[in-house]
């Protein structure tokens, strides 16, 4: 395994509260967006002093940071992306990088911000190592690669680019319908441009064909072994192919997801940490829990899992997904914003019952869904332990007992019973339910 190079695990950060999950629950570097130029523009997304703020927090914790800004720029964009790059080459502790799609928006950058690191988006359609090496005789390090390549059109990149210049490829995440990325549907129905960061996501909606002739009488789209223009695909997802993805030469693991919530961020982060961990510590511990990974990276919301085409073109229909709901295997309640040992005294207006022990947990969170006490929740942890607990006590904003927390978005005190013996509940970690099996 020494041969091997461990790639990065790049997760997405889309506000402060899911970067607080990427770098607890396992990331090597996150990548963020400002409030223009990025591809997210629905995303919490963050301020130049967010920004600043966070890549200082990341940074402390050996997490690198980089910022998208890989729109396809109109002329307009153009002045302001100037005074953009200048800010962030000012920062006290500048981005590692800055992710580019646009040529304009590549040479605004090298000429306001010189000593940027350049990565090239999969929105540039990077899909051979002439063009990566296009890239690097320009200055970039690093390329995105397209989600239309196969790991072996993989492999023959990295074999025909100079050694420094890096490959990121995804790893698990939502998978566009177009190439690369470049999709008109948005645009062209609703007047918000996917390229700009304004997709609203047509490709998930149902769609039927009509016959000039026959108004109302509805025909389902149907997928021919070519495919068809419109249509819902299915999640990637490739934490059991692992080895192969490393094997193709790949530098840096990306998860899609700035729109998702912290659970989604800490699952897919946590499961994948600990499997990329275990394979460069032994192969065969890798297999044994390839069950467990499977199981774990399925605690949150998600379509149909697939592997794209990173093993050539899928058979007809094997990349749809029939359907636009998501599957859900695990609800977020909420992190957990304090932790500390029950205080048994009566004094602190949380524990003013015999029904408290001296090895409950009296923790604070934001409510995002609700839950019960009594009800079996889990608490995740970096580690990946997950340690089943109930909340015995439940108080609400303004310290009155209750036996649910209904409202979203409100500050919950609870004071939680875990079934572990030594484990508790720490700052930052994150509450749970999973739903039957």
């Amino acid at each position: 395994m020494n041969k091997l190079k461990k790639p990065e695990l790049l997760l997405p950060a889309g506000g402060p509260d899911t970067l607080e999950a990427a770098l607890r629950y396992g990331a090597d570097a996150v990548y963020m967006g400002g409030e223009f130029f990025s591809l997210r523009a629905k995303a919490r997304n963050f301020s130049i002093d967010e920004m600043a703020e966070s890549i200082v927090k990341a940074h402390s914790q050996g997490v690198k940071v980089y910022v998208t800004a890989n729109i396809m720029a109109h002329n307009a964009d153009l002045k302001e992306a100037a005074e953009y790059f200048k800010e962030l080459g000012k920062m006290p502790e500048t981005p590692d990088a800055v992710l580019i799609a646009d040529p304009g928006m590549f040479d605004t950058c090298k000429e306001n911000w010189p000593e940027a690191v350049i990565h090239i988006s999969t929105q540039a359609n990077n899909t051979n190592y002439s063009t990566c090496n296009f890239w690097y005789r320009q200055g970039a390090r690093r390329v995105v690669v397209g989600r239309e390549l196969s790991l072996k059109e993989i492999a023959q990149i990295r074999e025909n680019i100079p050694e420094d210049m890096e490959i990121e490829a995804f790893v698990h995440g939502a998978m566009c319908i177009s190439y690369s990325g470049r999709c008109l549907l948005s645009a062209y129905m609703t007047g918000r441009d996917s390229n700009r960061g304004a997709c609203t996501h047509p490709c998930r909606w149902k769609y039927y064909v009509t016959e000039e002739t026959r108004p109302g009488e509805y025909m389902p789209v149907e997928e021919t072994e070519r495919g068809t223009f419109v249509f819902s695909s299915k999640d990637l997802c490739m934490i059991d192919h692992l080895p192969d993805m490393i094997n193709a030469g790949i530098d840096s693991l990306k998860v899609e997801g700035r729109m998702k919530n912290p659970l989604y961020v800490a699952s897919v982060a946590r499961t994948y940490r600990c499997a990329i961990d275990d394979y460069f510590e032994s192969p065969e511990k890798y297999e044994s829990r390839k069950e467990w990974y499977l199981d774990q990276i399925s605690m949150t919301t998600f379509r149909p899992y697939g592997t794209g085409f990173f093993y050539g073109n899928p058979e007809a229909g094997g990349q749809i997904y029939d359907g636009t709901s998501y599957e859900s295997k695990a609800v977020y309640l909420g992190s957990l914003e304090t932790a500390e040992a029950a205080d048994l005294s009566g004094e602190s207006g949380t524990d003013d019952s015999s029904d408290v022990s001296a090895t409950d947990t009296a923790v604070t969170f934001i409510q995002k869904n609700k839950f019960s006490t009594g009800e079996e929740i889990e608490v995740m942890k970096p580690d990946g332990t997950n340690i089943k607990a109930v909340a015995v006590k439940m108080y609400d904003p303004d310290g009155n007992e209750t036996d649910s927390c209904p409202h979203a978005s409100v500050m919950v005190k609870a004071v939680l019973r875990c079934e572990s013996g030594d484990a508790r509940p720490e700052a930052g970690d994150i509450l749970r339910r999973c739903n039957e099996k």
